[in-house]
């Protein structure tokens, strides 16, 4: 087993499309012991619950979040992450205005994958107040990225 690798999900509040990742990404690592996964915002606040619809999709899934509260970036946070995944190029500009020091850990979610047939890079689309079906469509594209960015870490880490 190689050195363990902590994952951050970074979204806007925490609660809907990061929190999502986190757990999908947690499930696809789960027979794993070199992986641990976080999340956190660009513009959370502190100890706010996934989002009912997060939590009715990763339920869907056979996911649970255990103990999930929110919490904003953070040096501290950033510290802790070998690999920071935002959900939009203007998470990573956020990230990389405030957090300079990391930059070189920041990657689209979706930076490896051909999201249906769009290519690579595309954001993953905010589900905030567009009900259910587009929490949906979020971890689908974010089930079509994690693939990629397990391969992208397992390739990379440690070279």
């Amino acid at each position: 087993m190689s050195s363990p690798k902590h994952v951050l999900f970074v979204c806007t509040g925490n609660t809907c499309r990061s929190p999502l990742a986190e757990g999908l990404f947690r499930k696809a690592v789960e027979a794993r012991g070199d992986y641990r996964v976080s999340s956190a915002g660009v513009a959370a606040s502190h100890g706010e619950p996934a989002s009912r619809d997060t939590t009715a999709v990763l339920k869907k899934r056979g996911l649970r979040l255990e103990q999930f509260a929110s919490r904003p970036v953070s040096t501290d946070v950033l510290d802790e992450a070998t690999h920071v995944f935002a959900m939009t190029q203007s998470h990573i500009d956020a990230l990389e205005r405030r957090f300079p020091q990391h930059a070189k850990k920041y990657y689209l979610v979706c930076e490896f994958a051909d999201i249906s047939g769009q290519g690579p890079g595309v954001d993953v689309p905010d589900p905030i107040g567009m009900g259910r079906s587009a929490y949906e469509e979020a971890a689908e594209v974010l089930e079509q990225a994690i693939p990629t960015l397990i391969a992208f870490i397992d390739q990379t880490w440690g070279k």
